[in-house]
């Protein structure tokens, strides 16, 4: 008999953690080893326990799955991670992937999508759900933003103003300005609201941790 696949579910969520759990608990080839609710605690808890598969919530308190992923990798190349987002963001997906996780799907995920995940991944295949791999695609080829760009669209989300990101940047307000201009060349807006949505939507900020 084939032996199930062990799987460590890191998530700060209660009720999310509650609901993963229950589905892949009613699966015969499924087995929960450990949960946590920190990337702390799941760090430690993953380098005992050597689970198959690592589902990791993409947020969790003060840290980010995105810049989590190597730490585990460096422990052991061979770990399987599954990132587990509020939602699909092009710029987090991307980052994910290329920072070694093997799979990409969102907290509504149906519950036929969660498990293709882990089966896949555990069986050393990466899994991307169609809707997710939808947004990658829309966003293919968009032009990456400077470190300094990145810096304005932070503040920009915050709500400061041109002269507000020129005082503390230490930088004229005619460089913000040009900046600015091409943040909403890049993004294909018109202002700053938008600016501020479509970097919140696509993952190019985070306010949540």
């Amino acid at each position: 008999m084939q032996k199930p696949i062990r799987i460590l579910i890191i998530e700060n969520q209660f009720l999310i953690r509650i609901g993963i759990r229950t589905v892949l608990q009613a699966q015969s080839d499924a087995e929960i080893v450990a949960e946590a609710e920190t990337s702390r605690q799941g760090f430690e808890i993953f380098k005992q326990a050597n689970p198959d598969v690592t589902l990791m919530s993409l947020r969790l308190g003060e840290t980010c799955a995105v810049d989590e992923i190597e730490k585990f990798l460096q422990f052991s190349p061979k770990a399987k991670i599954i990132v587990l987002a509020s939602h699909a963001g092009d710029v987090e997906i991307s980052r994910s992937l290329q920072n070694g996780a093997m799979g990409y799907i969102c907290q509504d995920v149906s519950e036929s999508n969660l498990l293709k995940a882990v089966r896949a991944v555990a069986a050393g295949k990466k899994f991307i759900p169609p809707d997710v791999a939808e947004i990658l695609s829309e966003n293919f080829g968009q032009e990456t933003l400077t470190p300094s760009e990145q810096k304005i669209l932070r503040m920009i989300v915050g709500g400061k103003s041109n002269k507000q990101i020129a005082f503390e940047s230490n930088v004229s307000e005619n460089t913000v300005k040009t900046h600015v201009k091409n943040l909403f060349e890049k993004l294909h807006v018109s202002d700053r609201t938008s600016a501020a949505t479509t970097a919140i939507k696509r993952g190019l900020v985070r306010i949540d941790i």
